[in-house]
């Protein structure tokens, strides 16, 4: 299959994010920044994944509590989009861990985000799993990493496309991040966060200065007022706003009252397990009984099309999601071509489609008592 380059289509926003109060540990520091860590508390991150005890606090810096483990992690308080985010950790031993970078609230940090990975080996020739890479798929410039009991000193520079990294003042990251195929279709907006491995690992002295946001997203659902944005097109759905979550059962579907045609969709599911249910684009706005085409939403690993596939077209890779847990939905139309993500993997790619016209989106409850759920629904015109 070949596989043709999709335009970002961005439209830039000058405007700098505000600081937001539910960080009370944030404090404005000379040069713009802001702190995000009090040397005290961990005001203003939260630990997910795992215990509270997994961090806490000592001598001035946030320590990884050695019986903590993957997956937790310790998240920020505000999502991000472009930045410029510096501190230090310290190494002494074995040490692994990482920084995370536009984490989803649900989902693989590492897959729909990215990593800086911190490891203590000073490898000569870099890898993608080396210290300073973007972990674990493209190698730093080189491993300058300080291992015998020594703060190091990073510096993450996200203005995208552009991803710069420094360790200890030397440039290990230079990247055109619209260049990468690994890359390109990553989240770009999202929280900042610390790994956890089972390293007693430290960090200190975090700050941040913001930058202006270049993405531009069409909300389709955040809450109840936004279903003034669509209408039931077939059948005899179910569906229910549930303050930030959208609800479904029955049979039928809901559509967009807009239409798209190139577009790029990004939203959370949630299901009960062995739900059926899909996702259809370009549509006459009449569900199945139109011109349409679906991405299933079925988690069953053997059924003839699971989650992601392109109903009657292209069967997907199945994806790595467990049933009644959000995920990441991530698709991309452009022309004849289409993408699927789920939580970070790409699990179906197809580049045939004949019907180019613009149409609505539609959200399909397919079997009652076999609900789904969607929220933070985004749509971005292509």
């Amino acid at each position: 299959m070949k596989r043709r380059e999709f335009m970002s289509g961005l439209s830039s926003v000058p405007a700098l994010l505000a600081a937001s109060g539910a960080a009370s540990a944030a404090a404005q520091t000379s040069g713009g920044s802001t702190s995000l860590f009090d040397g005290k508390s961990l005001d203003g991150w939260t630990v997910q994944h795992g215990p509270q005890s997994a961090f806490y606090v000592r001598d001035g810096a946030i320590v990884v509590h050695e019986s903590s483990g993957f997956p937790t992690w310790l998240r920020s308080a505000r999502q991000y989009e472009n930045f410029d985010f510096q501190g230090e950790f310290f190494i002494q031993g074995w040490i692994d861990s990482g920084i995370y970078f536009h984490a989803p609230e649900h989902g693989r940090n590492t897959w729909v985000g990215m990593q800086m990975k911190i490891f203590q080996q000073r490898d000569e020739k870099p890898r993608s799993n080396s210290m300073g890479s973007i972990f674990p798929v493209i190698e730093p410039l080189k491993v300058n990493v300080k291992d015998k009991g020594e703060w190091n000193d990073f510096r993450i520079l996200m203005d995208w496309p552009s991803l710069r990294i420094w360790i200890n003042g030397e440039l290990i990251q230079n990247l055109n991040v619209e260049s990468r195929p690994e890359l390109k279709y990553r989240m770009r907006r999202g929280y900042l966060g610390l790994a956890s491995l089972s390293y007693p690992i430290r960090f200190r002295n975090l700050q941040i200065r913001e930058l202006p946001d270049k993405e531009n997203w069409q909300v389709l659902y955040d809450g109840p007022a936004d279903l003034g944005k669509w209408f039931v097109s077939e059948g005899k759905p179910q569906f229910a706003a549930l303050d930030q979550v959208l609800w479904a059962d029955g049979a039928g579907h809901l559509a967009t009252k807009e239409k798209f045609r190139d577009f790029e969709l990004r939203m959370y599911v949630r299901a009960v397990k062995d739900h059926n249910s899909g996702v259809l684009f370009r549509t006459s706005g009449q569900g199945l009984a139109g011109r349409h085409y679906e991405i299933q939403l079925h988690n069953v690993e053997e059924s003839h099309y699971p989650t992601g596939s392109l109903y009657y077209f292209k069967r997907s890779v199945y994806p790595k999601i467990e049933p009644e847990k959000w995920f990441p939905f991530h698709l991309i139309v452009q022309d004849r071509h289409c993408m699927v993500e789920i939580n970070g993997d790409t699990v179906m790619e197809f580049d045939e489609l004949e019907n180019l016209d613009e149409g609505n989106i539609e959200l399909q409850a397919h079997r009652q008592g076999y609900w789904t759920e969607f929220k933070q629904i985004r749509v971005k015109r292509l």
